[in-house]
């Protein structure tokens, strides 16, 4: 039946249904403030009118969602002071915490109206249906008529917002429809434990019912609803920041890496706890879409007037008009009706726009807003960190081309121009000094055969590394059998933890530190055993490089360095620096050397390994 009605026929039905229930409820609460006399105990009735506001303001966890305990407060005005007041004070009540929080206008009088409705009827029925009964003020009769009060109510209430629920657009699930059910069961359990309660301690009494016996009656399930749902916020704001903290960690950990964004997807749905979120950057003067989840048209694309209001919008800005959801809404499903639009900006740029949706309208509050800002900040932070990573690769890309372009000039180039002009002069003296020709043929020759080797060097050089073509591990595993195979060393080679994917330049520097310095241990030390170690660890990936051979002076390397420009040494240092990481050299005369090379972990992949052993440990 519902589904041959449209979307904003729906839509419309269900607002107009809200409306009517509002309207309704607020007839009754009219009507029922209209017929209130001065009550006879003011005390009492302000006390439970205090009692039922701080039992709606703090709402008790249950299961997957919320509930509050206010029937038996309401029922026991009814018998108090009659059906009008009790009304009059809970809608009171309901209408002054929906404006604490800000509801849209429907919301702030449909609940009331609602609740009104409910307890209206379910306490005229249950009066009406138990009027024939000879003893009402017998125990029994009271537990029986709360009892019928109580199922009616919830019977009604329930009735009036599945009504709302089915009509509105918005999916309503048996999965939401079961969680509903077992927080009104929760509810309805405890309201009628307390009402039972409430009778049985009533008729034991046999002093004077004050104020004071509705106090200490009543603060246990007010203390209760007070520590639970203060409990259940602090709960849920820890795990809030545990999660912001686990997401900047991350992101502090994933800065050059390409798919940082899709490790922080389940992180980014335990943070939000939302219905849609997507994620847009600005690359190249283009947008384009790094992040969904959720109720999203992955393959709807926007307007170029959708991405220019992107690019105004400087701070977070909430959108929940009807006539204007933000420019990104035709890319979330219809259902969503609250956004948070979070711009990720640089230097007074928008860069990039996270959004979060939910379906419930109004449920943004500004704690949630400002946890949106803060990610979107460490968003900005680490895409500008990339595109820093991204210039600096570029540069070092454009000063190795600058490079080999010198050396093309300075030597190949040179060479050949050298070589031509002695030709040249050859052809020239050919026929009058045939011996002085011959001589610059072979001078010729010898150039070019140097020349050759120079440019054979350079396009060896400019082959994929072992790296490139087989990784890190099993390039120095190669390396390994074939220095084995050369000299007469034993090479022991270690992995620990687990290994992740590296940038090629990491794992090409890696590669050479540990080849540079197995051939200076070959050649140098002295000994017949090297150990080789990598170490996958938390927070950084160790390769250390360890012989027991005579050892030597780091200082007299170093100024040894200063007059020998290609020594190793400064070779591995400089090299380390290019990708952030630390080179740390241990050696001692008659022990040893150890070499260590400490790179900073580019992701949070892998077990939390904390090995400090050496290499032969």
């Amino acid at each position: 039946m519902f589904k041959a009605v449209n979307i904003q026929n729906r839509e419309t039905l269900s607002e107009v249904l809200q409306w009517a229930v509002a309207l309704s409820g607020g007839l009754v609460f009219i009507h029922s403030a209209g017929s209130l006399e001065f009550p006879k105990e003011p005390t009492i009735l302000c006390l439970l009118v205090l009692f039922l506001g701080i039992n709606e303001y703090f709402p008790m966890p249950v299961w997957k969602g919320q509930t509050t305990i206010t029937i038996p407060i309401v029922y026991v005005l009814c018998l108090l002071y009659g059906l009008p007041y009790a009304l009059a004070a809970y809608g009171s009540v309901l209408l002054f915490i929906n404006a604490l929080r800000q509801r849209p206008l429907r919301i702030l009088f449909f609940r009331p109206g609602k609740i009104l409705i409910s307890f209206g009827i379910a306490f005229t029925l249950a009066s009406v249906t138990l009027a024939e009964v000879n003893n009402q003020s017998s125990v029994l009769y009271g537990i029986f008529h709360y009892c019928v009060t109580l199922v009616i109510f919830y019977l009604v209430n329930n009735i009036i917002d599945d009504a709302v629920n089915l009509l509105n657009p918005r999916p309503y699930t048996i999965s939401k429809w079961i969680q509903k059910l077992y927080t009104e069961i929760s509810s309805a359990g405890i309201s009628l434990a307390y009402g039972i309660l409430f009778y049985i301690i009533g008729n034991t009494n046999r002093g004077e019912i004050d104020v004071f016996s509705f106090f200490f009656f009543f603060s246990p399930l007010v203390g209760i609803a007070i520590i639970s749902s203060t409990i259940s916020r602090l709960r849920i704001e820890k795990q809030r920041l545990k999660t912001l903290s686990s997401i900047t960690r991350k992101l502090n950990h994933l800065q050059p890496t390409n798919e940082w964004v899709d490790t922080l997807k389940s992180k980014f749905a335990d943070f939000f706890s939302s219905d849609a979120s997507v994620l847009w950057m600005k690359e190249n003067d283009s947008w384009k879409l790094r992040f969904y989840e959720g109720l999203v048209h992955e393959s709807v694309t926007l307007s170029e007037e959708a991405f220019h209001r992107l690019e105004k919008i400087v701070k977070p800005v909430k959108f929940e008009d009807i006539h204007d959801y933000g420019p990104a809404h035709p890319l979330f499903h219809y259902s969503l009706t609250s956004f948070v639009y979070s711009p990720l900006v640089i230097e007074d740029e928008t860069v990039g726009m996270f959004i979060v949706a939910r379906s419930r309208t109004n449920s943004f509050r500004k704690d949630d807003i400002r946890s949106i800002s803060t990610l979107s900040n460490q968003l900005a932070v680490i895409f500008k960190t990339r595109v820093l990573f991204t210039e600096r690769e570029r540069r070092i890309i454009l000063e190795e081309r600058n490079r080999i372009a010198r050396d093309i000039h300075d030597g190949v180039a040179q060479t050949l121009a050298g070589a031509i002009m002695n030709l040249e002069s050859a052809e020239k003296k050919f026929l009058k000094n045939p011996s002085e020709a011959l001589k610059l043929l072979k001078d010729s020759e010898i150039k070019l055969r140097y020349s050759l080797r120079e440019v054979r060097d350079s396009i060896y050089a400019l082959r994929p590394y072992p790296t490139d073509k087989v990784g890190l591990t099993a390039a120095i595993y190669s390396k390994i059998e074939e220095l084995m195979k050369e000299y007469n060393v034993e090479i022991d080679f270690i992995i620990r933890g687990n290994e992740i994917e590296l940038s090629s330049m990491v794992e090409k520097i890696m590669f050479d530190t540990f080849k540079e310095s197995v051939q200076n241990s070959i050649k140098h030390s002295g000994g017949s055993r090297i150990d080789v170690l990598i170490s996958y660890q938390a927070e950084q990936i160790l390769l250390k490089i360890k012989d027991y051979g005579k050892g030597f002076s780091l200082y007299q390397a170093m100024i040894k360095a200063r007059n020998q420009p290609h020594f190793g040494i400064l070779q591995m240092n400089d090299a380390a620096e290019k990708i952030n990481a630390s080179l740390q050299i241990d050696s001692k005369a008659g022990i040893g050397t150890e070499i260590v090379l400490t790179v900073p972990k580019m992701g949070l992949e892998g077990r939390e390994l904390y090995d400090q052993a050496h290499a032969s440990g």
